[in-house]
């Protein structure tokens, strides 16, 4: 019973720390709009949220041969691996992708300003209704133990 009460506050939990790491790539991402080639990056919400509740992508690299896959995750042992995180380690679960370039600029760098700004606020509204949504799941859970 107990788990039931909590299954809901641990999803909007995580939610809510995902929510705030892609707030803090999406405002780097803003900060350095005018270094000369810098990439921007972005967390793809949905997937690093299936990792964080402990379900697959269902996606894995298939080998064409009967080889074993090397450990470092490629098909073969020459192949170099991709780095799964950022420079300092952080990251949804070391988990950043590169943003789509939608007009090339002159300086290499592939942030796009408007767009940017745009999903910086949809987060913060979704931040802000995941908040909402753990405020009411508590106040639900209190009124329940103190029977009123």
């Amino acid at each position: 019973m107990f788990a039931n009460l909590t299954n809901a506050l641990d999803f909007q939990s995580k939610a809510l720390v995902l929510r705030a790491e892609r707030q803090r790539v999406i405002a780097s991402n803003i900060a350095n709009a005018d270094t000369p080639g810098y990439t921007g990056r972005d967390i793809n919400f949905k997937q690093a949220m299936g990792q964080a509740m402990g379900e697959s992508s269902g996606l894995t690299l298939a080998s064409s041969t009967s080889q074993s896959m090397s450990p470092a995750g490629t098909t073969h042992t020459r192949h170099i691996p991709l780095p799964s995180s950022t420079a300092d380690g952080s990251g949804a679960n070391g988990k950043l992708d590169y943003t789509v370039q939608t007009q090339p600029a002159m300086d290499g760098n592939s942030v796009d300003l408007d767009r940017e700004r745009a999903s910086f606020v949809d987060n913060s509204v979704r931040y802000e209704a995941t908040l909402r949504f753990i405020n009411g799941s508590s106040r639900t859970i209190l009124s329940a133990i103190q029977g009123q």
